[in-house]
C-alpha cells in the first residue's frame, strides 16, 4: 500500500480506488460499532411514549339502556392497543366474560365483537334480562391494567292505552284509541293495532286510519261512524314492547251515564245481594206489628214483656204479632 501525504495538509491521499473502499468500509463499520454500542445503553422504556400506550378514546356512550329481548351493546375503543388483550368484565361478581374475540362464560349471550384493523371492542348481548342491569368493564392487558366502565340498563317497555280498560261507544260516534309504547330507549320500528286477531293497519273496511308518530313513540286508531259489528277486543303491539288491550262496546241508543263512569245505582243494585232489602222489610214489618200488638195488650191489661219473655224465638214472635194483628180489627 503506498500513501501519500499532502505536506501541507497531512491528511491522506488514496491514489488507488480499491484502497478508498476498503478506508471507508472500515470507517462504517466502526460507525455501526459505535453507534451500536450507544444504542445498546439506552434503557428499553427510553422510545416508549405516552402515545405509544394504549389508551381509551372517550367519545363511547358509557351508559346504556336496552329494553327486554332487544340486542345491547357495549362499545370500547381502544387506541395504540399494539399486541395487548381486550377483555369484558362483569363488575358486580368479576366474572370474564369474553377475551380478545373469544368467549369465557357458559352464557352464550356474551359476544364480543371485533373487525381487524379496528379501535373498536363491542360487548354484545343478546335478549339482556333486568338481572344483566350493572356495571362492565373493558379492560387492556397493559402493566398495570387499565379498564373503562360502562353502565347497562335494561328496562321492560310496555305500551299503554290511553282511557279505561273498557269503553262504552255510541253507535254512529268516532272510536279514537291512542297507544304509547312507555319506557321504549328508541322509537319503535312499527306499532301495530289488531281487533281480535286481525290487523286493523290494513284493514279494507273504509273509515279506518292508523297515525304513527315514531318520534313520539305514539300511534292512534280512528274509526269513524263505528256500529255494534265494531265492538271487541282491540290490542296495540309495539315492535319492542309489550302489547296493551281494551274491549270497546258499541251500543245503540242513549248510553246510560252510569256505565260510562262504571259506577251507577242499577249496578249496585244488580251487583248487591237481596238479603239487606229483605231484612229491612222484615224490620219494618216487625216494627208495625210490635207496635200493634203492644197497644192492643196494653188495652187488654196483658203485660206484653212477660208475654214476649216466653216466646222461643224471635220468628215466633215475628209470627205471634203478625197472627194477632191480623185477628184484631179497630172499631
Amino acid at each position: 500500500m503506498s500513501t501519500e501525504y499532502n505536506s501541507s495538509s497531512l491528511r491522506p491521499s488514496f491514489r488507488h480506488p480499491l484502497i478508498k473502499v476498503l478506508w471507508l468500509t472500515q470507517l462504517w463499520l466502526l460507525l455501526l460499532f459505535e453507534c451500536g454500542v450507544v444504542i445498546s445503553e439506552v434503557p428499553p422504556h427510553y422510545w416508549e411514549t405516552p402515545y405509544s400506550q394504549p389508551y381509551f378514546d372517550n367519545s363511547s356512550r358509557r351508559e346504556v339502556t336496552a329494553t327486554v329481548g332487544q340486542a345491547a351493546l357495549l362499545h370500547c375503543r381502544v387506541r395504540n392497543l399494539g399486541d395487548r388483550a381486550v377483555s369484558w368484565i362483569r363488575k358486580r361478581d368479576l366474572h370474564i366474560l369474553t377475551v380478545g374475540i373469544l368467549t369465557y362464560t357458559n352464557d352464550q349471550r356474551f359476544q364480543s365483537l371485533h373487525s381487524e384493523g379496528s379501535d373498536e371492542w363491542t360487548l354484545r348481548i343478546s335478549s339482556p334480562q333486568p338481572r344483566d342491569s350493572g356495571t362492565y368493564e373493558c379492560q387492556v392487558s397493559t402493566e398495570p391494567k387499565i379498564s373503562q366502565g360502562f353502565r347497562l340498563n335494561v328496562v321492560v317497555s310496555r305500551a299503554k292505552i290511553l282511557g279505561n280498560a273498557e269503553l262504552f261507544i255510541k253507535s254512529g260516534s268516532d272510536i279514537n284509541l291512542t297507544c304509547l309504547a312507555m319506557q321504549s330507549p328508541v322509537p319503535p320500528s312499527f306499532i301495530y293495532w289488531y281487533k281480535g286477531k286481525r290487523v286493523m293497519n290494513y284493514s279494507q273496511r273504509g273509515g279506518i286510519n292508523v297515525i304513527t308518530e315514531r318520534s313520539t313513540r305514539t300511534s292512534k286508531l280512528l274509526i269513524a261512524k263505528a256500529t255494534p259489528a265494531d265492538s271487541g277486543n282491540y290490542t296495540c303491539s309495539p315492535s319492542s314492547s309489550d302489547s296493551a288491550s281494551v274491549v270497546v262496546h258499541v251500543i245503540n241508543g242513549e248510553h246510560p251515564a252510569a256505565m260510562q263512569h262504571g259506577n251507577s245505582s242499577a249496578n249496585c243494585l244488580r251487583c248487591s245481594s237481596p238479603v239487606p232489602l229483605l231484612a229491612i222489610t222484615t224490620t219494618l214489618t216487625t216494627t208495625a206489628a210490635v207496635a200493634v200488638t203492644w197497644n192492643w195488650n196494653w188495652s187488654s191489661g196483658w203485660l206484653l214483656p212477660a208475654a214476649f219473655a216466653n216466646c222461643l224465638s224471635w220468628s215466633r214472635r215475628l209470627g205471634r204479632s203478625i197472627k194477632w194483628h191480623s185477628s184484631w180489627s179497630w172499631s
